[in-house]
């Protein structure tokens, strides 16, 4: 009997650890999107650091990460038990604050793009041209910044993650939002630490002799457009995501969007339909934020 019992336990064990294992894999995929403006983010954080400081940086914003999802998965937790009717108004509330993070970077971008570029380049000449500079305060807020730009990246992941697991028994609700926080945080800062490392990685290249030089030219020379690919890609999976939830979240939204085509083309409707949602919300909460920005001006 004690035998029996035992496989039997081990038996609901692995079927437990395999729903597990199939719902982080779908969990992943939904929050796949965030990653993309995650790494860019982060990476871009790093900048204006020096080469022997980057790494201690990653591993600083890193370790504020874990506890920005030791917060969140909590939180993620006991709403799931107390007030599961407010999942889908948070999912959809974070897949508009993802529409509107998306338009914001884009108007950002075209319309503050010089004085953006130059005003940081001015905080940076400043940091580093004053020999009286703290520069430990100055990386410190740096660390900070990226935290807290990480804490709302974390909770979009949190959100996402719970809706994949909302009607599950409540052990797999902690060990699916446990195992998303520690690979997303491993996987972006292992990432982003790799990532700004690049440019060491090709100069260390470039003086190992010929038969490295041109490796070491084409790392130096992709770096930065890898960081552009991984920005245009993060903006679109803004769109793209946080349009797919408001969709998804209004079923006769989503018929008619996908009705629009035929029906080997749904994917590509649904996709198109996403986007184009997730920019108009995204005007839309960017306006509204902008008119109470300006009242609360006068």
């Amino acid at each position: 009997m004690a035998g029996a019992s035992l496989l039997a336990l081990l038996d609901d064990i692995t079927s437990l650890l395999d729903d597990v294992s199939i719902l982080t894999k779908v969990a992943a995929k939904k929050t796949a999107g965030v990653l993309g403006d995650d790494l860019a983010l982060n990476a871009q954080q790093v900048s204006g650091v020096t080469a022997a400081r980057e790494l201690p940086v990653v591993w600083a914003v890193a370790k504020g990460s874990l506890l920005n999802k030791a917060i969140l998965v909590p939180a993620a937790l006991a709403i799931s038990a107390w007030l599961p009717w407010a999942i889908t108004p948070l999912m959809m509330a974070g897949g508009a604050f993802l529409c509107y993070e998306g338009v914001e970077k884009l108007a950002h971008k075209f319309l503050h793009r010089h004085e953006d570029g130059g005003q940081r380049q001015a905080e940076r000449l400043d940091a580093l041209a004053k020999e009286t500079a703290d520069m430990a305060a100055w990386e410190r807020n740096k660390v900070r910044g990226a935290i807290r730009t990480d804490f709302i990246l974390s909770a979009e992941i949190i959100v996402l993650s719970l809706g994949v697991v909302a009607k599950q028994p409540f052990m797999q609700q902690v060990l699916v939002l446990a195992a998303i926080a520690l690979a997303m945080t491993a996987f972006v800062y292992g990432l982003v630490a790799g990532i700004v490392k690049l440019d060491d990685l090709g100069l260390w290249l470039l003086r190992r002799g010929r038969a490295a030089m041109a490796a070491g030219r084409a790392i130096l020379l992709a770096t930065p457009w890898l960081m552009r690919g991984l920005s245009v890609a993060g903006t679109a999976a803004m769109f793209l995501v946080g349009g797919g939830i408001l969709v998804h979240s209004l079923p006769a939204l989503h018929h008619f969007i996908v009705g629009l085509a035929p029906a080997n083309l749904a994917w590509l409707a649904n996709a198109l339909g996403s986007v184009v949602v997730g920019m108009v919300m995204g005007a839309a909460v960017l306006a509204v934020v902008g008119g109470v920005q300006r009242l609360r001006g006068r």
